[in-house]
This record gives C-alpha cells, sequence and structure tokens, in this order.
C-alpha cells in the first residue's frame, strides 16, 4: 500500500455573529472528510458532550446553529496536511498549512476562549497562531475515540471548565 500523498483539506468554520468561544480540533479525519461534517466519526465524543454543555442535539445542521446561536465557533487548526489515516501523530508537519487566524479573530473580536480538542491542536495552536490579548486557552481531552484511556463522564468534566466565566452558561 502506498502513503497518502494527497493533503486532507480542513473544512471553513462553524461561525455565526458575535462568537465568545473557539473549540479547535487538530485537522479533520476521514470519516469527517467523507461526511463534510466535523467530528461524524460515530464513537467520537465531541457532539455528546455538546449536547450535555450547550443541549446541540438533533441533526447535523441542528446541532451546527445551536452552538451558532450560543457564541460558539467550531475549527481546526491546520487547513490542511498529509495525514495518512485520521491519527493526529501521522500529520506531516512538512505539509502542514495553517488556517487564517487572524481573520477570524478580526471577524470575532469577542472570542475571549479558546478550548483545544486534545494536545495536538493545542500545541498546533501554540506553534503557530498568535494568541490575542486577553483570550485563554485551555487544552481538553481529545474526544477521539482513539483517547481511549479517558472514559467520557472524565471527558465531559474536563470539557466543562468551558463553561467557566463563559457568558451567562
Amino acid at each position: 500500500m502506498t502513503p497518502q500523498t494527497a493533503a486532507t483539506d480542513g473544512f471553513p468554520p462553524i461561525e455565526g455573529e458575535r462568537a465568545s468561544l473557539l473549540i479547535l480540533g487538530s485537522l479533520p479525519g476521514d470519516a469527517s472528510v467523507r461526511a463534510g461534517q466535523y467530528y461524524a466519526h460515530p464513537r467520537n465524543a465531541f457532539w455528546r458532550i455538546m449536547e450535555e454543555l450547550f443541549g446541540a442535539s438533533g441533526s447535523y445542521e441542528q446541532r451546527v446553529e445551536i452552538l451558532t446561536q450560543s457564541g460558539i465557533v467550531v475549527w481546526d487548526v491546520l487547513a490542511s496536511s498529509v495525514r495518512p489515516g485520521s491519527l493526529d501523530s501521522s500529520i506531516r508537519m512538512d505539509t502542514a498549512v495553517v488556517n487564517d487566524f487572524s481573520a477570524l479573530f478580526a471577524r470575532q473580536p469577542g472570542i475571549a476562549r479558546i478550548g483545544c480538542n486534545g494536545t495536538k491542536a493545542y500545541d498546533l495552536f501554540s506553534r503557530f497562531v498568535e494568541l490575542p490579548d486577553g483570550v485563554s486557552v485551555l487544552k481538553l481531552p481529545s474526544t477521539s475515540p482513539a483517547h481511549a484511556s479517558m472514559n467520557f463522564e472524565a471527558k465531559l468534566a474536563r470539557w466543562r471548565s468551558l463553561l467557566d466565566s463563559y457568558g451567562d452558561q
């Protein structure tokens, strides 16, 4: 089998108006790319956590609407990269292209908190993006099924820290 040489392209951000919270992944995995949706792998806990924290339930479109109405942006640090498979450890850094965060922060000046979905998202963001003044960043446990060392309840408890000082939530 030949290693993947084509880059995986990310998605545009899920965003509405007047966002205050940015949730970042690294790059969409194979299941997400096939579905054209963020966090499409059936065992990924992201949408289950979003339902617990923000009431984001229903169809993908309904969940997206609930998040945007709640002032939440969902995006990835990388716009594209070669990554054979879906594991973050397989991202080829020599091919990584970072999303345009300057433009995002200009469009969404109210972002005050960033939650990074996993260590790789946190490391990529810390390495490539200049953090705006007054914005805090949280490294959260990955919602990926590959991060099986932590059960759902423990992940949810850590993700609840997003709500600390978050608006009126």
